[in-house]
């Protein structure tokens, strides 16, 4: 990662799901990934940088990822990013598990995005890659030139996003990491949906799904 570039984690929602701010200080810009819960606290943590922020990110659609996203998209009038294939889980209460916090919501996004289309935001070039089986429409963003992967609830540290909920498919996420993930080089960073980050090369020898 160049000395322009930082990355925020922030543990928000009723799961500890890991919200990220993606500094450009060159440009003055951030992006927003994931943020599933406590925009005010969100908010905050924007104002602080300094950067104005320029879209929102997200990996898929569960409530966990996607709560404050809208919110955060009114206030400072930026769009919603989501691969194509996510709209179902967005839109559907069922879907995103919304009802596992007693809640019955539909999320938005405004931009559908495509695997390997390459994203110009806040300086960065992010490549796209559809990565399902934790959902139908899960992906994940990769900026090379930084060697950083946001990868949701995709790939952890040794471990695998969970495919037990509606439209899961075990053989689809570990067809998606081994073929979009693990060809990446080994110092790039992963910056996951829960937890700890870890790296590719870390995973390719250590975890037990792979």
């Amino acid at each position: 990662m160049t000395e322009q570039t930082e990355v925020l984690r922030y543990i928000v929602g009723p799961v500890c799901t890991n919200c990220y701010l993606l500094v450009n200080h060159k440009t003055g810009e951030l992006l927003v990934v994931d943020p599933g819960d406590q925009a005010q606290l969100i908010e905050k943590q924007i104002e602080k940088t300094g950067a104005k922020p320029v879209a929102i990110l997200l990996t898929h659609g569960h409530f966990d990822h996607a709560g404050a996203a809208e919110e955060l998209a009114d206030k400072y009038q930026i769009s919603i990013y989501a691969h194509e294939a996510e709209r179902e889980t967005l839109e559907d209460p069922g879907l995103n598990l919304c009802g596992m916090i007693g809640e019955h919501k539909v999320y938005r996004a405004d931009i559908f995005v495509k695997d390997e289309e390459v994203l110009n935001l806040a300086g960065f070039s992010i490549r796209v890659f559809f990565t399902p089986g934790h959902t139908i429409g899960g992906c994940c963003y990769y900026i090379a030139d930084e060697k950083i992967l946001f990868s949701g609830d995709t790939l952890f540290q040794e471990s695998v996003g969970r495919t037990d909920f509606p439209r899961g498919s075990a053989s689809d996420l570990i067809r998606a990491i081994r073929e979009k993930l693990m060809p990446l080089p080994d110092d790039v960073t992963v910056y996951t949906g829960h937890d700890e980050s870890t790296l590719i090369g870390y995973e390719r020898m250590h975890n037990p799904y792979l």
